[in-house]
């Protein structure tokens, strides 16, 4: 500010407003925010500017789940506050996948896409959070970008669960167990074992549902996870 260096301002605002937001102090984190906003519009820096609206974003997401977390709640009906809260993170996440779509930036719509289907999921909305999902994975694949892919296929499968597809969330489990064995990353094996195991159990498959829960136990027996 004492040297007048306005993008320098803006860019110190939103690392402030992510700081706030990592220590759950939301309201301040959005003040700051919506700072490096307002300079980035008033400077004419899109970039900037869409980096900005994710951040707003992720602040309200990560703001949501805090508040889900702490209310005690009946699970068929979010609380006013919550729905609004995530209705504002998927706002901004909208208005920054519209721009990085403007600016030609994938990976940016790659990390909207995500972000958008995680928020309609939490509010329920599981048809649209498929098709977010769907963008996403599309994005990961283009990319070559395995966790991400990864990340998208035990979304779909946890949103197909709540239409009833369990079939289809079978089989998007095991492309995600098939990832994380190539990934080697063994809590998300479990991860993805747990997960079919349930669904094989949905599906009635008693058998299989054993086999994939023993295979979870085993790998939480070898990461010492009580």
């Amino acid at each position: 500010r004492t040297i007048g260096d306005r993008i320098g301002e803006a860019k110190a605002s939103g690392n402030l407003g992510n700081t706030l937001k990592i220590l759950g102090q939301f309201d301040e984190a959005v003040v700051c925010c919506q700072r490096h906003l307002d300079i980035s519009q008033e400077q004419g820096d899109k970039v900037g500017e869409a980096r900005a609206l994710y951040n707003i974003g992720n602040v309200y997401h990560a703001k949501g789940k805090h508040l889900s977390w702490n209310m005690a709640q009946d699970p068929d009906s979010l609380p006013q506050e919550v729905k609004e809260t995530l209705q504002k993170a998927s706002e901004y996440y909208e208005r920054n996948l519209s721009l990085v779509k403007e600016l030609g930036d994938r990976a940016a719509q790659g990390r909207a896409y995500g972000n958008l289907g995680n928020t309609q999921y939490l509010l329920g909305n599981f048809s649209e959070a498929i098709a977010f999902h769907k963008e996403r994975l599309a994005i990961a694949k283009e990319f070559g970008d395995k966790a991400a892919e990864r990340r998208a296929y035990s979304n779909l499968g946890n949103a197909h669960i709540f239409l009833g597809r369990f079939d289809i969330s079978a089989d998007y489990y095991k492309k995600t167990l098939q990832l994380s064995r190539q990934l080697k990353d063994q809590a998300v094996e479990a991860q993805a074992c747990y997960s079919l195991g349930n669904t094989c159990t949905l599906l009635q498959d008693y058998e299989r549902a054993i086999e994939y829960h023993l295979k979870h136990l085993v790998i939480a027996q070898e990461l010492g996870d009580r």
